[in-house]
């Protein structure tokens, strides 16, 4: 029924076979498989629709400090975005002054941020409507003690009121 029957003992030479000819001419080095040459237009860059535009304007006025975010605060589902929580907490934002997003949750919510802010990755952190930047640098900024000033000087705090007895 068939040409050649299957046996183990022809595997490793198939297999051989299989890889000179990949060393050969690699995959991606065919035509049908490069990226275009030309960069992207402004216009091809920028996708985002007015109505996506719209709703992430509300969403980065909600609140004085937010977060889009893989997960919740409550159950991050991404290391970046656990460390960035774990930083606000560390510098005591008010809880009431703070809205975070699952960008999980919506696909185009996802895509939208890093067109939004022109930021390819997640974690995304706001502060008074102003883009501050990702996990690396809110890293940075937490371990240089700017993002704590930061905070402070916009009164995003938790007050003392509570401690007192």
């Amino acid at each position: 029924m068939f040409a050649r029957p299957f046996t183990s003992a022809r595997l490793p030479v198939q297999c051989a076979n299989l890889l000179r000819h990949a060393a050969r001419r690699p995959l991606l080095a065919s035509p049908a498989f490069r990226a275009p040459l030309a960069p992207l237009t402004p216009l091809q860059a920028r996708l985002l629709s007015d109505q996506t535009r719209s709703a992430i304007d509300k969403a980065v006025a909600s609140a004085p400090v937010v977060l889009f975010m893989k997960g919740t605060p409550e159950m991050p589902q991404c290391g970046f975005s656990r460390g960035v929580i774990q930083i606000l907490g560390l510098q005591g934002v008010d809880p009431a002054k703070f809205a975070a997003f699952n960008v999980l949750e919506d696909p185009e919510l996802r895509q939208g941020i890093k067109e939004y802010s022109d930021w390819p990755t997640i974690p995304q952190l706001y502060i008074e409507n102003e883009f501050v930047g990702g996990a690396d640098i809110v890293q940075s900024l937490f371990k240089n003690g700017d993002l704590a000033k930061m905070f402070e000087e916009k009164g995003l705090l938790v007050s003392g009121e509570g401690e007192k007895q």
